[in-house]
């Protein structure tokens, strides 16, 4: 009896357990708020984010335009660096084009200018030599000169054939140079033309009153040219109707 009644104290006495009392709610409410809870969760974390990042001054939209904007900018800066440099290189290649042309022009003007010079010493020895009193016929060889030339080992001759009097009659006739060289200890002679080359226009003269004689040719390198002895033969005739040498300093 006395176990029964120790049994109902501690049961409903002051040491029995506490009871919680709730009401009832369903699983699915309960889940629901759960979704509730954490969408309100993510919701203000996204918020807070963005408002963070834009507080910043940064977002990665406009990062990705800055970007897009600063990636244009190199791209448009290289293509204006290649046409830059295009550009240059066509400078360039045209001032070097340019200056060539310069230097061809001044080598003309040079050139055009001492064929002036000698043509108008032409004329005063042609004139000079018409208002002469000669009566005969007379063949002439004048300003003859032998200089080296651009090129080793070439040399230039000029002269001028000219004939004097009255009634002359047109003087067809060749060249013939004769050419006293040195090479060491050797000292040797070359006539001009050699036999290929006879028929050569530049050893043919044809003329009435004067003609100008210019022409080129070349010894071997070491060699040195003493004198040039130039020999002109009328057509039909082995023997020279006159010559006349110059020296080679």
């Amino acid at each position: 009896m006395a176990q029964i009644f120790r049994t109902l104290k501690r049961r409903f006495g002051i040491f029995a357990p506490r009871v919680a009392v709730r009401a009832h709610m369903p699983w699915y409410w309960r889940w629901i708020g759960y979704i509730v809870l954490g969408a309100l969760v993510v919701g203000i974390g996204l918020t807070t984010y963005d408002y963070g990042m834009e507080l910043a001054g940064f977002r990665q939209s406009e990062a990705q335009r800055v970007i897009a904007r600063m990636s244009e900018e190199i791209q448009s800066r290289e293509t204006r660096i290649s046409e830059l440099r295009t550009q240059v290189a066509a400078t360039d290649r045209q001032l070097q084009i340019d200056r060539a042309t310069y230097g061809d022009l001044g080598r003309q003007v040079k050139l055009l200018s001492e064929e002036n010079a000698a043509l108008k010493e032409d004329l005063a020895l042609f004139q000079s030599l018409m208002t002469s009193e000669e009566k005969e016929l007379g063949l002439s060889i004048n300003r003859f000169r032998v200089q080296p030339d651009s090129l080793p080992g070439e040399y230039r001759y000029r002269f001028l054939l000219v004939q004097s009097g009255q009634r002359v009659r047109e003087f067809q006739g060749t060249l013939q140079f004769v050419v006293n060289l040195e090479q060491g200890d050797r000292k040797f002679v070359v006539t001009l033309p050699l036999e290929e080359q006879k028929s050569a226009k530049e050893y043919q003269v044809s003329f009435k009153f004067f003609q100008r004689v210019e022409g080129t040719f070349k010894v071997a390198p070491g060699t040195v040219v003493r004198s040039l002895q130039v020999r002109v033969f009328e057509i039909g005739s082995i023997t020279p109707k006159l010559s006349q040498s110059v020296s080679v300093s």
